[in-house]
């Protein structure tokens, strides 16, 4: 019979104890590595998914022409061409996901998309949580005027008649305008088509109203003898918005807007759907 002495106890116990801290040393090294890249992937938001997958997902409500709408012809407009634009520009695919106007935030909150662009107006009491792209778009009161008219800008109404929207921003500001210009006289109508018909039809000087109701109005009427000003009277940007910890995802986000505007394409796409 052979005999096991203590010795040999002590030796094994002594190697099973070495091959025991071996391999919590690798496992420990392993952990360490998988938290490493955790809190890497982590600080870099869904970028690094988005990456991998090579899809972006892009969060509208596509009940507002002519930035995002459903048609016979499919989902389409400007906020559509130009998540696909962007998403080409990172070498992506966008992938469209439908919400109600009202569960953007919280379809984004909860990463059922990974970016909003949705016609949204920056607003700051999001910034907490969400993060809001460079604007892509001015919605703000822009003044219209016939062709040659000697209005160029506001200061340009004393003693003019100045149509605006019945309670719309467009009033606000041209009752502001009117304490300060002699003469300024506010006629409101019940829509922004009815007052820019005023001016076409020289019942009005001028009108101020919406960036989008007065561009499409301009588009779809070119018969009219209408344009705008130039620069807009007011601002409302509309931008993209992303969780907050997405810093990676907005950064190429911007990158890509930039590109296309300074390629031209963004300009081409806002001509085609809003006119110059």
């Amino acid at each position: 019979m052979h005999r096991v002495h203590s010795g040999d106890f002590r030796r094994r116990g002594s190697q099973w104890r070495s091959t025991r801290h071996r391999l919590a040393g690798s496992l420990g090294a392993l952990l360490m590595l998988a938290m490493l890249l955790a809190a890497c992937e982590s600080k870099e938001g869904a970028w690094p998914r988005i990456e991998r997958e090579g899809v972006l997902r892009v969060g509208l409500d596509p009940t507002f022409p002519p930035f995002e709408v459903t048609t016979e012809k499919g989902l389409e407009g400007l906020d559509v061409d130009l998540a696909r634009a962007l998403a080409d520009e990172l070498g992506l695919e966008a992938e469209f996901v439908y919400f109600g106007y009202d569960g953007l935030y919280d379809a984004l909150a909860t990463e059922q998309t990974d970016v909003l662009i949705s016609a949204l107006v920056i607003v700051t009491g999001r910034t907490r949580d969400f993060a809001y792209s460079e604007p892509y778009f001015n919605a703000g009161e822009i003044l219209v005027m016939p062709s040659g008219s000697s209005i160029v800008e506001m200061p340009d109404l004393s003693d003019k008649r100045l149509a605006v929207e019945l309670g719309a921003q467009g009033h606000v500001e041209a009752t502001q305008w009117a304490k300060r210009l002699p003469g300024l006289t506010v006629v409101p109508f019940t829509g922004a088509d009815e007052a820019l018909s005023a001016v076409a039809e020289g019942a009005a000087d001028a009108a101020l109203v919406d960036g989008v109701s007065g561009r499409l109005y301009l588009k779809e009427r070119p018969d009219s003898e209408l344009t705008h000003a130039a620069e807009p009277v007011t601002v409302e940007p509309y931008a993209m918005v992303v969780r907050i910890e997405d810093e990676v995802l907005l950064d190429k986000l911007d990158e890509a807007l930039t590109s296309l505007k300074a390629s031209g394409e963004y300009d081409k796409m806002t001509a085609r759907w809003l006119g110059s």
